[in-house]
């Protein structure tokens, strides 16, 4: 089994913290050369430090700014460069009741996943084509099988990255080029720890007691780590996962 990279480089967004940190370590493990996005120049630099192998970058752009984003890249591939594969991950919508969000929470969550991830994709996959070989793998949510209580906006534009990211491996396969998405369960992360507090103070509980209770509802009965999700992303990103494609895969601990 053909696990290596060796030759291929990443871009994976997202990724001074989380399950995005994870991906790329791990991708830089596997030898490839990876491309960090995130709109902290500070995190951005600790983490690079932190990766094993030579030739890696980072590029410094907001999600929450479209254009941003494309203007980095866009440089970044003046110079000849090619993204092999793109881990598209980017921060969730705020938790909260559907009926409490406005209108606007919908644009900025829309413009965060999809017009962010359908940008990039117009970016990379000329080089990847061209390439013969390119990954596109998004980190979403199991709440695309499942919606989560409490996350109404995130629940709504994570189906439709999900649903985005089939459309596009229909029409890229025949360029040698996958398209997967990655689901992960509760994972012990900033983002969850975030939620578990909303969580807590919305029931009148306390931490330990929401973490118990989702625990509770995983029937490996704890919670991932992020290098757990990585794994996943770095299977699919390599030579064998190459007749892997349009699927959305769960890591959850089997609670879906």
């Amino acid at each position: 089994m053909n696990l290596s990279l060796t030759g291929k480089s990443a871009l994976v967004c997202g990724s001074t913290a989380g399950i995005g940190k994870a991906a790329a370590i791990k991708l830089a493990e596997r030898e490839s050369t990876v491309i960090l996005l995130a709109r902290n120049k500070e995190k951005l630099t600790s983490v690079l430090q932190e990766l094993p192998g030579e030739g890696h970058t980072s590029l410094c752009a907001d999600f929450d700014d479209p254009e941003a984003v494309k203007a980095a890249v866009t440089e970044y591939l003046k110079n000849g460069n090619t993204v092999h594969i793109l881990v598209n991950n980017s921060g969730g919508p705020p938790s909260g009741k559907l009926l409490d969000a406005a209108p606007e929470d919908f644009n900025t969550a829309f413009s965060r996943h999809i017009v962010c991830n359908q940008l990039l994709a117009q970016l990379v996959i000329p080089g990847m084509v061209e390439s013969n070989f390119g990954r596109i793998i998004n980190i979403i949510s199991t709440s695309v099988r499942k919606p989560i209580q409490g996350l109404g906006v995130s629940n709504t534009i994570r189906a439709a990255v999900a649903n985005w990211a089939r459309s596009l491996a229909m029409d890229v396969g025949t360029a040698g080029i996958t398209v997967n998405n990655v689901l992960p369960g509760y994972t012990d992360t900033g983002r969850l720890k975030s939620l578990i507090s909303s969580m807590a103070d919305s029931g009148n509980l306390t931490e330990e007691q929401v973490r118990e209770s989702l625990m509770a509802n995983v029937p490996l009965g704890r919670l991932a780590e992020p290098e757990e999700q990585a794994n996943l992303i770095a299977f699919l990103a390599s030579e064998a996962a190459s007749y892997i494609t349009g699927t959305s895969i769960a890591v959850d601990g089997g609670r879906t």
